[in-house]
């Protein structure tokens, strides 16, 4: 048996590690996020509930989310060993053109409420990271100030079909005006769906100050103080609006669009088009015989039609039927970069994230969003290696099992 002794200091010294002191809180709290859960979990702190909800939630029973996290969290990754993956590289080509990452900043409106900095700091980010970025119609930057902020970046808007035509006419000119490289069309929100998390806590553009709202105040000064203290929010569509996301849908978009439609679309867009928000094969074959150059698969997060199909599990039919004639992408439910890399696994061209920059953006600003895209630019990197894959291309159906 060995005898024991107390340490000496001298071998006690080399293992004391004291970290620098942090005296900034935004810089501390973005170090300690590992994941985009934990920067979930932070913007939970730091944004009033209504404004956290609005991004976190889903339509009626949330079913539609829950479904698509748990394909994600339920499928099985399998890697090939002995591999090369020295060197991995997580570049793609979308629309023709690179892409430093295989996911996209998604379009996601009235973004000033998660955090003052808004559309711009999210356009900073993606010129420094290589990520598309798809500005909303219902946007709280303009057009114009989201191409100033961010040069450098490939920049897409994401356009509504609205009653009036002619605004929507304007919107596309003056996104072309300002070098927009492409037009994403959403197409599944003919009505608003039920988001019954706004509609408990209710959620107004912009916030109302009741009783509910003044005594969450108590608990978010920090978030209050931005609202108050900076620019009245700037529709990227329209002047002002005083009323809820549901009413605001409904009074602005055309529930008569159809197919026909798209012909009224490429009249006066030119450049290359996005139909987001196909939810069948056989819409997918429609959109595509149509002139797409890309179809999303997406249920809008869920935040639309509850108990809408998974994309996840639609992604490989459509990919047989669609894929050698238009860009197949995803979204809905991704949070990590292995979600990611299984998208790309089963076909999809590349990905849009949404929740998870606004977590970041939530949780710290630009810094945070910065913070969102290297945690899954790293992820995407990680889970490719232990794939045994180098490039994206290499990735393929041998590499997911769906339960």
């Amino acid at each position: 048996m060995s005898a024991r002794q107390l340490p000496r200091w001298s071998e006690l010294a080399p293992l004391v590690r004291f970290r620098p002191l942090e005296l900034d809180p935004t810089a501390r709290r973005l170090s300690s996020a590992h994941t985009i859960l934990d920067l979930r979990r932070a913007a939970r702190r730091r944004a009033p509930r209504s404004v956290f909800d609005y991004t976190d939630g889903a339509a009626e029973a949330e079913i539609s989310l829950r479904r698509a996290r748990r394909l994600f969290r339920d499928l099985e990754l399998q890697p090939a060993v002995l591999r090369d993956v020295s060197g991995v590289d997580t570049t793609t080509s979308v629309l023709g053109s690179p892409a430093a990452v295989p996911f996209t900043f998604a379009p996601t409106g009235f973004t000033r409420l998660m955090h003052h900095e808004g559309e711009e700091a999210v356009v900073r980010v993606a010129g420094r990271r290589g990520v598309p970025y798809a500005l909303s119609t219902m946007g709280t930057t303009s057009i114009e100030d989201v191409a100033a902020a961010g040069p450098d970046a490939r920049k897409w808007f994401q356009l509504y079909v609205w009653k009036d035509r002619a605004a929507g006419e304007d919107l596309m000119a003056r996104a072309r005006a300002a070098g927009y490289e492409a037009l994403v069309l959403t197409v599944d929100v003919p009505v608003a769906g039920a988001r019954l998390r706004d509609v408990r806590n209710g959620f107004s553009i912009p916030p109302a100050l009741t009783a509910r709202t003044i005594a969450d105040a108590a608990l978010h000064p920090r978030w209050w103080v931005d609202l108050l203290t900076t620019a009245p929010l700037q529709f990227a569509s329209l002047s002002s609006w005083d009323g809820t996301v549901a009413e605001l849908l409904d009074e602005l978009f055309d529930p008569t669009m159809t197919l026909a439609d798209l012909e009224w679309v490429r009249s006066v867009w030119d450049g290359p088009l996005v139909i987001k928000g196909v939810q069948t094969v056989d819409d997918a074959r429609r959109v595509t015989d149509a002139g797409a150059d890309a179809v999303v698969l997406s249920n809008h997060g869920g935040r639309q039609l509850d108990r809408a199909p998974v994309p996840l599990r639609l992604l490989p039919d459509v990919v047989d039927a669609v894929g050698d004639r238009t860009e197949v992408w995803l979204d809905t439910g991704i949070l990590s970069g292995a979600d990611v890399v299984a998208a790309l696994a089963l076909g999809a061209t590349t990905t849009m994230v949404g929740r998870a920059y606004l977590y970041g953006l939530m949780a710290g600003g630009e810094r945070g969003v910065d913070r969102a895209a290297e945690i899954l630019t790293r992820e995407v990197r990680r889970t490719m290696a232990l794939l045994g894959v180098a490039r994206v291309e290499e990735l393929g159906p041998q590499h997911v099992c769906l339960p």
